[in-house]
């Protein structure tokens, strides 16, 4: 199922789904045919689903119909260590998106099937029209961000909303319009994966060291429209959270606890969850490199 949360990403906050619906439009009827007749096909007795299967067949149709996929069509699996169950995995999509099996799995293959599943679903969901980014998206979703800075603004007793802030790239919601109009016509699984990636830097204290050497937040969001998470991206965050180590002991534990706590609870709802799995990843590559595990 795909989530209706909010993530907040620095001073604003980014709807995970889109509400409303486009009937009428060819697009979701042929991703729904597509899953069907991958279902049918890899159907093996007692009436079971290769979801694995189908879930790697729907991406490589997305691919051969010329959608252009970061790193091609492979859907990436990562089991995670243990011994014994419940056994956990999660399965990365072409673009990076992130899911996690949803429920306790009794074996490893269980677990890949359960991934495999809440990752379908939403790769389907996200080829509806509704899931596009589009002018009429970009202005409800603003609308949101607005009233949802509004509360936050009354809740702390400080009003910084300003009559053009939603135009102004420098401001948290006008930063969030700038973003939804560079990305037009890409769907939210796509957009959501650039927003990770300011969601990451937000997180890291990055943007706050950019804002501080007086870079404006529309030429950050231009540095970084084009880049991925990758191993070098996590190894300058992980320096990052060595230094934090150093001057506050403990810091790198205290925080993977939570990151751990909010992976778990996003993989159990079934969320999209790249964000807290990335701030796992960078705390953990920090933590093995102070000698610690």
């Amino acid at each position: 199922m795909a989530s209706t949360r909010e993530e907040q990403t620095g001073n604003f906050s980014v709807p995970s789904a889109f509400g409303g619906a486009h009937p009428g439009k060819s697009v979701l009827k042929e991703a729904v045919d597509a899953v069907l007749n991958s279902f049918a096909k890899h159907t093996h007795g007692y009436g079971r689903v290769n979801v694995v299967e189908a879930l790697q067949e729907f991406w490589q149709m997305k691919e051969t119909r010329g959608v252009s996929l970061k790193g091609g069509p492979t859907v990436l699996y990562e089991p995670e260590p243990s011994e014994k169950p419940p056994y956990v995995c999660y399965v990365s999509l072409p673009g990076g998106s992130c899911f996690g099996s949803f429920q306790p799995c009794p074996t490893k293959a269980e677990a890949r099937r359960s991934a495999a599943k809440i990752a379908l679903m939403n790769s389907v969901f996200n080829e509806h029209p509704s899931r596009k980014i589009t002018d009429d998206f970009v202005e409800s979703a603003v609308k949101e961000a607005e009233s949802t800075e509004m509360q936050i603004a009354l809740k702390r007793r400080t009003i910084n909303l300003g009559a053009d802030s939603s135009k102004d790239p420098n401001t948290g919601v006008g930063a969030f319009r700038f973003m939804l109009e560079s990305n037009k016509g890409k769907t939210m699984l796509e957009f959501q994966d650039l927003m990770t990636i300011f969601q990451l830097l937000h997180w890291n204290g990055s943007l706050k060291a950019m804002r501080d050497r007086n870079c404006s937040r529309q030429e950050v969001l231009e540095h970084y429209a084009e880049r991925t998470i990758d191993d070098e991206m996590r190894s300058q965050m992980a320096l990052d959270w060595i230094s934090r180590e150093q001057e506050q002991k403990g810091v790198i534990k205290r925080e993977l606890d939570k990151a751990l706590k909010e992976l778990e609870q996003c993989r159990m709802s079934g969320r999209e969850l790249r964000f807290p799995k990335e701030k796992c990843n960078i705390l953990m590559l920090a933590w093995s490199q102070i000698g610690k595990v």
